[in-house]
Parts: C-alpha cells; structure tokens; sequence
C-alpha cells in the first residue's frame, strides 16, 4: 500500500473526477488564477526591469559613473592638487576612463528664443569624457569640438524649440559675478556642430557640450569643475566610490550616478513594488477560491472524512489529506504560471509586434515615446521569489479547511448515510 496515507488519498482526490460539477469548475478557476497571477507578476517585472535598465542606460550614455569635485566647505584647489586626484582615480582598480569638466548654467538664445541649459566643457580627446555623445550625435562629428572653435553639440529637443540646425549661430549667455560682487551677463556666440539624441529629457533638452577651453574661456569661476570617472562596471559604481572616496585628499569629495539619479530609480521601485502587489492579489483571488473550492470538498467528502475516521486515522492524516489536495493544485497552478511567465518574458520582443500587427495597434506610441520596443529583463531572483509567495499563499488557503475537515464528527457524518 502507498505510504504516506495523506498523500496518497490527497492525490486521490486531485485525479478523481467529482459529480459535482461546480467544485471541479472552482478548482480549475483557482488553478488557472494562481496560473494567470504567477505568469502576470513576472512579465510585468521583468518589463519593469527591461525600463529600468534602459533608462539606466541612457541616464549614463552622456553621464559619468561618478564625479570628483571640490567640497561645498573648501577652498577652490589648485591645478597641482587636481592632478593628484587624477592620478589617484586612473590607480583605482575598475576606473576604466578620468576627465575634466566645466559645467555653468546658462541661457540659450537664438531669436527670439530663450531656453535654460547646462553648458558643458569637454575635451573630446580625453579618455571617459563622453565616449558615447559621438555615437548620439546625428550630425556632425565630435572631434569638431576643437579649443577656439566656438563650436556647440546640443540634444535635439533644444534644436526643435529654438529652431536650430546644424551651422546656425547660437548664443550663450552666462551670469557670472564681477570682483566687485555683482552679477554681470557674458554673452558668447557659438556654432551649432552637431545635434546628438539619447531619448532622455535630462539630456535632450538641457545640455550643450563645447570644449572645455572655449568654455573656459568664458572666464567662469572653478566651482563647476570637476572629474568625470567611467567604471569597467557601472552596477559596481557605489562600491567603487567609496573606496576612491576614502583615498581622497581633505577638499574633494566623490559622488556616483545612484545618488545624482535616485529620484528615478526610487520613483521605478515604488512603482515595481506597487505593481506587484496589484497583481499579487490576483493570486489572492484565486487562493481565495481554493479555499471555497476545499470548503466545498470537505462538505462533499465527510462520509470519506468518518470513514478514515473509523478506521483509525487521526484527524492530524484527515488534515492532511486535504492540505496535501490543496498543495498539489497550488503547485500545478504554480509551475504552469512559472513556465508561461519566463517564455512570454523571455520572448516579449516577438510577440508584441505579432500582437500589434493582429490587432491593428501600437502599445508605444512613436509620436509620444522616443522608443516603441518593450524591453524585458528576466531575472531569476524575482522568479523564485514571486513562486515562494504564491506557494505560500495556496499553503495558507488550505489550512482552514483541512482544519474544518480534521474537526468532522465521525458519527454525524455517518448518521444519515
């Protein structure tokens, strides 16, 4: 005979074909909602991951990984002192790439058209100043950002509001501070070399790049200088930080990208976070119904449940023959969900567009989004984690009635039998 006892009566009744139509209907409702609420938590954040990283990517494409710059508190230091950062950052193991900046706020202004922008002095020739702007920029070439020049790159949102084309004039205004203390305006004209694109706003539409000497040559104060360091390993950034931090000079001080950024990314986990609870609660439904679905099966089996009973089991073994029913259609539900969820995430780049072409409709609109695909990142941290919560969600759906069953009276349920 098959041992466990429980086990065995529990599969028993998973296989049984019932007489009772709705209880058969309810379990494979709540079957295929812990199914449909496994597969949808993890498509939705494996794509809530894919976003995450793309805008990652893109946040970075124009960013350093981290910045060296002169504490808030501290005098401004000297070219020696400078050099010594540097050579501090380039011994850090994973830094890949150390150059100087200047960053001033300024004014845009071609007409009669006035935008607010951060202009950016570069030296394009330096290893890890931006190496990704020559490859976002659509016109132009970067190595054209040569000292004396007065040539500009601006994102493409700046060129569409003020109406700028490659070659047109553009002028710059900055305010800047006499010896005397007051505020005077530096107009310089610049020529449009170039317009680069990354699909972020915090680029696209604020950001000039010139040459770090033409830039300078504005006669701007030093508190906008700074390093930019590039890491063989951008995820590594905050680890890779506070090492450098610890070997700076008193003065200087050393921030990554996950604190320049953390308003995006806190704003992404919350809404993953808020997601998945949404949807978890699609997998409460369906314990929910495994719950009526078990009450049902108790109600259905009590002559079975006075039977084993009579026969000596005690209702520890009638509590689990229905935990062990209950388990079993939780897992089916489960692994099924499991398997459709990490196929479809995992192919998300061909069914969207077979989906969009069936139906006749585009889930990213091209003239609101700058990118029409939906990216996917599956990882199998969030898998097994969102599997361990619905598992132990169908484990406390069974518990009430395989307790209601444990507590049958052998002889009522027999009484009229």
């Amino acid at each position: 005979m098959f041992h466990p006892l429980p086990l065995y009566v529990g599969l028993r009744y998973v296989r049984a074909r019932t007489h009772k139509f709705f209880v058969s209907f309810i379990t494979w409702v709540s079957l295929a909602g812990v199914c449909v609420g496994v597969a949808a938590l993890i498509i939705i954040v494996s794509v809530m991951n894919g976003f995450g990283s793309e805008l990652r990517d893109r946040l970075l494409s124009l960013n350093a990984h981290a910045r060296i710059v002169a504490a808030a508190d501290a005098a401004a230091p000297s070219a020696a002192q400078w050099q010594q950062v540097r050579a501090i950052s380039s011994a850090t193991p994973g830094v890949t790439g150390v150059a100087p900046y200047l960053e001033v706020q300024a004014l845009a202004v071609h007409s009669t058209e006035m935008l607010p922008v951060t202009l950016r002095g570069i030296d394009p020739r330096e290893e890890g100043a931006v190496s990704e702007l020559a490859s976002a920029t659509k016109e132009g070439r970067l190595s054209q950002l040569t000292p004396g020049a007065d040539r500009v790159i601006i994102g493409d949102e700046i060129a569409q509001q003020l109406g700028l084309a490659v070659g047109d004039p553009l002028t710059v205004l900055v305010p800047i501070v006499t010896s005397a203390g007051t505020p005077e305006p530096k107009l310089r004209e610049f020529t449009v070399t170039g317009v680069f694109s990354v699909g972020v706003q915090e680029h696209d539409g604020t950001s000039i790049y010139a040459h770090i000497e033409d830039v300078r040559a504005l006669g701007l104060a030093s508190s906008g200088q700074g390093l930019r360091l590039r890491f063989n390993d951008a995820l590594a950034a905050p680890a890779i930080t506070a090492g450098l931090r610890a070997r700076l000079p008193a003065g200087f001080e050393a921030i990554d990208w996950t604190t320049d950024f953390a308003s995006y990314f806190r704003a992404i986990r919350i809404e993953k976070t808020m997601m998945a609870i949404i949807l978890l609660l699609i997998v409460a439904v369906a314990a929910f119904n495994l719950v009526s679905m078990l009450v049902m099966v108790v109600n259905d089996k009590r002559t079975d449940i006075a039977i084993l009973r009579t026969l000596g089991a005690s209702p520890r073994r009638v509590m689990g023959v229905f935990i062990t029913q209950g388990l079993a259609i939780g897992w089916f539900g489960v692994g099924f969900g499991v398997l459709l969820g990490v196929v479809i995430a995992r192919h998300v780049d061909i069914i969207v567009p077979i989906l969009e072409r069936t139906f006749g409709f585009q889930i990213l609109d091209a003239d609101v989004y700058y990118s029409t695909n939906i990216p996917s990142d599956l990882r199998w941290s969030n898998v097994i984690a969102i599997a361990a919560v619905t598992l132990l969600l169908t484990g406390a759906a069974t518990l009430y009635p395989a307790l209601r069953a444990s507590r049958t009276p052998p002889a009522d349920a027999l009484r009229y039998e």
